[in-house]
């Protein structure tokens, strides 16, 4: 049976290296040559310790091997003798009894914990990737599919377990004094490892790209695999040798273990084996180069007994509009306005544009920002206020005519309380285009006043002749329940009177002021808070009935 085992070792070297030819002859001679390249010795040693083969390729910084998508521990038997393989071949080693009555469990990677050889838990059973790198790309392009994401790029995100970069070093370390003086060392360092994140990129992102029809790169897409460590990732004790004892030692953090870096440093001989517990060794790490290589796997790693569990979702960049919303109603406030779970005014500007976008872009929910705010009392009419909807993680970016339709779909409410004016998809320069607008705009009202003496014509050359004048308003008091106590100095630009007909105690007021003035309170005064104001100026009591912002002076939608 140990003769069978080696014929099948020898089979899967042939079907590898099939599969290597059929892209040419010249990656096959690549590939032999990566092989025979790697000291014997060193080979064995990370074998021995349950390192897998994309691992082997990778601790010595060998990229294209690592990518190769047919790939087992048998890629080594030309290098190594076929006894020494059999019964330790990570990805489908057995023994003579299971190999005659049933497949062998796969051997789970003590660096990667699977994750190279595209195996993982489902917290139920271990789940072995028949086709390993495809299998995993045609999983996550049929989430892509299913979740109908509309993109010409990808990326890929990989978050893995700390306990494969702490096993990872224990390993280097190891082999970097053991083999560090000889040739090929010397040419190739250990430090020049390939992350286990950038290897797991290269092996699925050519598939990927293959299934979803685009390049993988910096896109819009985000696709994001989380590598997560199963609580029965490995066995809880640890053979060693040489006369002294594993144990743990309780001191350094808050579960009672020093720390795998304080280790190191120490000298200790330690290797991070499951969630949250290290096992230690009082041998040090320098002093492991005396012995064999099968004395090392027994005494720094265990046999990991479940791989990682994965989870994957996609998710995309978010996409801005911007545009300018008139309000017509006197019962609309500018974003949802509840007070003790009860809906103040009819409806909300942000709900009446916001949801119409949401749902032609399909996306899972909306911000949305405005260039400053009116009271819901308070009607936006003139050029509009400028406004930008943030849709994350929109499925579908639509096109200028789809935009359209929606600027219409929202213009023709039958209730008619909204209207958008140039709507367009805009990119993130959208925020820096909205700050640096709101420091710098005016705005333009047209407020209806009554005072309590009848207007004369000297009072009309007072309020015309204003230009610039700078006011000090302390916060209202109607707001002092959620604005700090500030004295704010703001400036009224110009001012003018229109009389009303057949009246000599209503006017409307027009005014242009700096952005931020609170104009309620510069008609009445707000009991002397706000000074000048335009009672003070004409020496009576002034009252404002209704206000309407008639211009935003923004450069920008």
């Amino acid at each position: 049976m140990a003769d069978e085992a080696a014929a099948d070792s020898l089979l899967d070297v042939e079907r590898q290296e099939a599969a290597l030819a059929s892209d040419g002859d010249a990656d096959l001679q690549a590939f032999r040559e990566a092989v025979h390249s790697l000291p014997s010795d060193a080979v064995k040693d990370l074998m021995s310790a349950w390192v897998c083969s994309r691992c082997i390729f990778r601790l010595f910084g060998l990229t294209e091997p690592c990518s190769c998508p047919c790939l087992s521990p048998s890629v080594f038997t030309e290098r190594l003798m076929p006894e020494n393989l059999v019964g330790s071949l990570i990805d489908g080693g057995s023994s003579e009894s299971e190999h005659s009555t049933s497949l062998p469990e796969p051997v789970v990677c003590s660096v990667c914990l699977g994750i190279l050889q595209f195996y993982h838990n489902n917290d139920v059973q271990l789940l072995v990737s028949k086709d390993g790198m495809n299998d995993l790309a045609a999983s996550i392009a049929e989430l892509v599919k299913q979740e109908g994401h509309q993109t010409d790029s990808f990326s890929l995100e990989v978050s893995i377990p700390s306990i494969t970069l702490d096993n990872e070093r224990v390993i280097m370390s190891y082999m970097s004094r053991k083999y560090g003086s000889q040739l090929y060392s010397q040419e190739r360092s250990f430090s020049e490892c390939i992350c286990l994140k950038n290897a797991l990129k290269s092996l699925i992102k050519a598939p990927l790209e293959t299934l979803l029809g685009v390049k993988y790169g910096q896109g819009p897409l985000h696709i994001r695999l989380t590598y997560s460590e199963s609580s029965k990732t490995i066995e809880k004790s640890v053979e060693h040798k040489f006369g002294a004892t594993s144990k743990r030692r309780k001191k350094g953090n808050e579960n009672g273990l020093e720390t795998v870096d304080g280790l190191m440093n120490s000298g200790i001989g330690c290797i991070a084996t499951g969630v949250g517990h290290s096992v230690v060794t009082d041998t040090p790490v320098n002093g492991l180069q005396h012995h064999q290589s099968s004395d090392f796997s027994k005494l720094l790693l265990e046999k990991v007994r479940r791989p990682c569990s994965l989870s994957f979702h996609c998710n995309r960049d978010p996409i801005y509009f911007g545009g300018r919303y008139l309000k017509y109603s006197r019962n609309v406030s500018q974003t949802c306005w509840m007070i003790d779970e009860d809906r103040m005014g009819e409806a909300s500007v942000e709900e009446i544009i916001s949801s119409c976008i949401l749902l032609m872009c399909r996306g899972d929910k909306y911000k949305f920002h405005a260039a400053g705010r009116e009271d819901m009392d308070v009607r936006m009419l003139g050029s509009g206020r400028p406004f930008l909807v943030e849709i994350q993680n929109p499925r579908h970016v639509p096109s200028d005519v789809l935009v359209k339709d929606i600027e219409h779909k929202i213009n023709s409410s039958r209730e008619k309380l909204v209207r958008v004016k140039n709507l367009k998809l805009v990119g993130s320069q959208g925020w820096t285009l909205m700050r640096e607008g709101e420091a710098e705009k005016q705005k333009q009202y047209a407020a209806l006043v009554w005072i309590s003496r009848p207007l004369e014509d000297p009072d009309l050359l007072s309020i015309s002749s204003v230009r610039d004048m700078c006011i000090l308003q302390r916060t209202p008091i109607r707001v002092l329940h959620r604005r700090s106590p500030l004295d704010r100095e703001k400036i009224i630009h110009w001012m003018k009177i229109e009389r009303i007909g057949g009246t000599s105690q209503y006017f409307i007021l027009h005014l242009c002021t700096q952005a931020g003035t609170y104009i309620k309170e510069f008609v009445h005064g707000d009991l002397g808070r706000t000074h000048p104001s335009v009672g003070s100026m004409l020496g009576c009591r002034a009252e404002i009935l209704q206000l309407d912002v008639t211009d935003v002076k923004m450069d920008v939608f």
